[in-house]
């Protein structure tokens, strides 16, 4: 499988482009198609994989800092279901985390999942608050300092 790393701003993000990006976040992992329409992702990075036939493979937006934390922070990440299970998710956070490096930040923070915080950690993040819930679904927000 040949696949590429798309990463763009919301100008520069076509049509087609944010109704695939929005549409597999929320309609297809998560079922909520409103919630998350917040008014951040004019301000965001949008990063993405996709592959040769331009289908979605991973995905997730960065926010500066100050925008949702005191930090930057990544947030709405998806690897795609049919992909799973080929360490896609790990390359997501790895570039991700790149992309951020290269931004200047110098920290970030991230709702995670809680069943994903063994996975956050191996990145070097670390928790930083008490469990809570989103959506019906246990979250805690972890932090990374560069």
């Amino acid at each position: 499988m040949t696949a590429i790393w798309k990463e763009k701003s919301f100008n520069q993000l076509t049509l087609d482009e944010m109704y695939q990006l929005l549409s597999a976040v929320f309609v297809m992992e998560q079922n909520c198609p409103y919630q998350e329409l917040d008014g951040k992702d004019q301000v965001a990075k949008h990063l993405w994989l996709e592959n040769e036939n331009g289908q979605l493979i991973a995905l997730c937006r960065l926010l500066p800092k100050g925008i949702s934390f005191a930090e930057a922070s990544i947030g709405r990440v998806l690897v795609n279901p049919e992909f799973r299970g080929q360490n896609l998710g790990r390359g997501l956070i790895e570039k991700a985390l790149e992309v951020l490096k290269e931004d200047g930040e110098e920290a970030v923070t991230n709702e995670a999942q809680y069943y994903l915080r063994d996975f956050y950690a191996s990145f070097g993040f670390v928790e930083n608050s008490e469990p809570f819930y989103e959506d019906d679904i246990k979250h805690v927000n972890m932090i990374l300092k560069f």
